[in-house]
């Protein structure tokens, strides 16, 4: 069967080579002016330059790669005063080496590796095969679908890496065969991550939020804080919404338009779906993809806790706070890998062969996740050393006491903006609870619950939006999306919701009540769907 000629997004060559001028020409100022002239770049606002020359030209030239580079580069020229050598050395051995010498960002590498791993053997078994003819005879619509896929983003809450990789692996052949742009997937996958992370009081995201609140009982706070975390769940409404109401826009629009017509990507591969699919050999069990699936939660699960403490006799909450994720799910998905390949040849699924030749194919196939992971971790790097979180946390003191009623809302947008620019949740929490337990914690105990969740919602958001952030690139890399189509088509659903919840915060600083601002964010966010919806069919 033919496929449909879908519609292309233009390529804005020209707009391209304006853009990578006008850094050139910037970086010529900067380097006169840094060192030269020894203007100051630490602890102040240049400190964030490398972040926003790598997202501004990634957003203009959706190319990532290049893109993350100059950022990097930039960084790294920045801390060593524009001198040459002195940059390179702050690039590579301070740089990159140091980030993949790093034993967490390690971790999480190989557990992308082994989720790759594990995704080929259930695919060269026919298990996503089956488990999508499975699924298509009993969700008979494109609505039933995504609600699914969201249902099952939101069961697995204890850890976002693992959600985005786990949810992209079972939900692809379904939403596929009810023709749902990657794009789309990739924003439900993005949706359920951190943002039902960190509304689960037992995740790795409540450790380490809880971490952060010194003095307090940190679980106990995180827990108040739930109700008045309003980016998180009205990103969660915001999926139902669209999804029932059927309403989409901005990028995704061509997307999810292009979709109905075959060609999933938006990028001229819907023929490369169908023909992959097609050489699929045989179509196995529906056993061949969830028995696997359960070997990998209970075995992340059981590492997870056993990093905590938790067989050396912590209760399951406190092992929870104390684990160490990426070892935890390095442990589970290797000991989930043996398992898996033990059964399929138990079973005859496979030959042993067939097995192995799978493990360098998953590598692979995580390849372009974890360069862009490598470059992001990087950047952070560079910025950090800079002093971006100082002087940050320095706007934060200073606005603390003035305007206490706008504190919220103000403390949201300043950690969107730092989240966005670090592309980071857990750096921005690090940064903001500390200071706002300080200010508030014997002033306005309440106005402290409501800041701490402007606090995790805005660094949430910041991480939801940002191109180098590693739930962003994992979810990209789960639905098998192009990550700055992800990114481009995710942005406007994403920005909707921020803007809804800063005035919720507003609300919630002068009322204090959490279900009062809840519903004025609720009806908001509603109204502006159903103008959209008007739009859109005008």
């Amino acid at each position: 069967m033919k496929l449909v000629e879908s519609v292309k997004p233009g390529n804005p060559k020209r707009l391209t080579y304006l853009s990578l001028i006008a850094v050139v020409l910037f970086l010529g100022w900067l380097s006169y002016a840094v060192g030269i002239n020894h203007m100051p770049v630490k602890d102040t606002i240049w400190a964030l330059t490398p972040p926003i020359i790598a997202i501004s030209l990634a957003l203009i030239t959706k190319e990532v790669y290049s893109s993350l580079f100059l950022g990097m580069l930039t960084g790294a020229l920045l801390n060593a005063d524009f001198n040459l050598v002195g940059g390179l050395n702050k690039l590579f051995p301070d740089g990159v080496m140091t980030v993949l010498a790093d034993k967490w960002n390690v971790g999480i590498l190989i557990f992308l590796v082994i989720l790759g791993m594990m995704v080929q053997l259930m695919n060269r078994t026919g298990g996503s095969a089956a488990f999508g003819a499975w699924a298509s005879n009993r969700i008979k619509h494109r609505a039933g679908a995504q609600l699914s896929t969201m249902l099952l983003g939101c069961l697995i809450f204890i850890d976002d890496y693992f959600n985005c990789l786990t949810v992209g692996s079972v939900m692809r052949p379904v939403t596929d065969k009810h023709k749902i742009s990657r794009a789309k997937l990739a924003y439900l996958i993005d949706s359920t991550a951190a943002p039902i992370c960190i509304i689960a009081p037992i995740s790795s995201w409540a450790a380490a939020v809880s971490g952060f609140v010194k003095e307090e009982n940190g679980i106990s706070i995180f827990v108040q804080s739930i109700p008045f975390n309003f980016y998180a769940l009205l990103t969660l409404l915001m999926m139902v919404f669209i999804i029932i109401m059927k309403v989409d826009y901005g990028p995704m629009l061509l997307h999810e338009n292009n979709a109905r017509k075959g060609d999933l990507f938006t990028t001229g591969k819907g023929k490369q779906v169908r023909e992959e699919s097609q050489q699929e050999e045989k179509v196995g069990r529906v056993s061949d993809l969830v028995v696997p699936v359960v070997f990998l939660v209970v075995g992340c699960v059981i590492g997870m806790i056993y990093t905590g403490g938790f067989f050396g006799g912590k209760s399951f909450i406190d092992a929870f706070a104390d684990s160490d994720a990426s070892v935890g799910l390095v442990l589970g998905s290797s000991v989930a890998l043996i398992i898996t390949i033990a059964y399929y040849l138990l079973r005859q699924s496979l030959s042993f062969a067939d097995c192995m030749e799978c493990l360098p194919e998953g590598f692979k196939q995580m390849v372009p996740a974890m360069l862009i992971l490598t470059f992001a971790w990087t950047l952070k790097s560079m910025t950090d050393n800079l002093g971006a979180a100082t002087y940050v946390a320095g706007l934060v003191e200073n606005s603390a006491g003035e305007l206490m009623g706008f504190l919220p809302a103000i403390i949201f947008a300043i950690a969107v903006g730092l989240a966005f620019a670090s592309g980071t949740s857990w750096g921005t929490f690090g940064i903001l609870i500390p200071i706002v337990v300080s200010c508030f914690h014997e002033v306005d105990p309440q106005l402290m619950i409501i800041s701490i969740s402007a606090c995790m919602a805005g660094a949430v958001c910041g991480d939801h939006c940002s191109p180098i952030s590693d739930t962003t690139i994992m979810s990209s890399a789960g639905a098998q999306c192009e990550h700055l189509n992800h990114v481009a088509t995710q942005l406007p659903y994403a920005l909707t919701v921020a803007s809804v919840s800063f005035f919720t915060f507003l609300v919630a600083g002068f009322t204090k009540s959490a279900w009062i601002s809840l519903v004025f964010g609720i009806v908001v966010l509603f109204l502006f769907l159903l103008f959209i919806r008007h739009r859109t069919k005008k």
